[in-house]
């Protein structure tokens, strides 16, 4: 058992500065997009490529999870063992850290953290930075060990959204959502899941960082009202994962992400979609 102390879900800068350097303590830069490939990243920190190997390359759907043993590899390489506490971060805030997050607890490894505040936090706090670069790391001893449930597909969605125990919570913007404005995949439709409920991921921030317990509850029990099975979706299977972080500090336990997400389910195709004047 490694003498590191696991923070929980969510992990101050403070508590990141006092640990890091721990041999046992293992930072990933969870970055997509234009914050993917950092050239600046907090120290000793490796990168978690969800743009890249950490999604399945094979699917048309971007960033749906790659198989149980191609992610058990890329979490050895970056020297993840079973006594590791990981802490993932990127540099937008909170956005595919928490994704980085879900996915690891998807496959049955529960000591992650997300950075509060990611990079910009850090910044702020005047703490160390190092150009990024390749390093020779250690192997680590990962073993994937899939949970059930956490990550699910259309089929289940669609039993979720007819299902009274359950809510399906959306997390793109309000506009989306609606299907005021376009998506910004291009040959998607626009809209939403009859009878998903929408909660903008950024809803659950203040300044970067996540609301309170108390604040999260309300904000996700004013949309699923008494419903304890919550399923997130969003545009890729992303942010969906900022509401699954959301959900878990506010006390929530039966949780799923939908991997395809909108990126799946706007396709045309035979799934059922209306928009806000419907």
């Amino acid at each position: 058992m490694s003498s590191l102390p696991f923070p929980g879900s969510l992990v101050t800068v403070e508590w990141l500065a006092e640990w890091l350097g721990h041999p046992d303590l293992v930072v990933l830069d969870a970055g997509v997009g234009a914050y993917r490939g950092a050239e600046v990243r907090i120290p000793g920190a490796r990168p978690f490529d969800i743009d890249g190997v950490m999604s399945d390359q094979s699917s048309a759907v971007p960033h749906t999870m790659p198989g149980a043993e191609r992610f058990a590899e890329e979490m050895r390489a970056l020297g993840v063992g079973e006594g590791s506490v990981v802490v993932v971060y990127d540099g937008a805030g909170i956005y595919s850290s928490a994704r980085a997050w879900w996915m690891l607890r998807a496959m049955g490894f529960d000591r992650v953290g997300v950075l509060d505040g990611g990079m910009p936090a850090w910044v702020a706090a005047g703490l160390p930075r190092e150009p990024a670069g390749a390093a020779v790391l250690p192997v680590g001893d990962f073993v994937s060990r899939p949970r059930d449930g956490l990550i699910v597909d259309s089929a289940v969605v669609a039993t979720a959204l007819s299902d009274g125990a359950s809510a399906v919570l959306d997390a793109r913007s309000r506009e989306r959502f609606a299907g005021q404005v376009a998506e910004p995949r291009p040959g998607l439709r626009g809209g939403h899941m009859p009878g998903a409920v929408n909660l903008p991921f950024t809803d659950l921030q203040v300044g970067g960082r996540m609301r309170s317990a108390d604040e999260l509850r309300a904000l996700i029990s004013g949309v699923a009202g008494e419903r304890e099975r919550l399923v997130f979706s969003c545009g890729s299977g992303v942010t969906a994962c900022v509401l699954a972080l959301g959900a878990e500090l506010a006390g929530y336990r039966d949780l799923a992400v939908y991997d395809g997400s909108w990126s799946e389910w706007g396709l045309p195709s035979d799934l059922p979609v209306v928009t806000a004047a419907e």
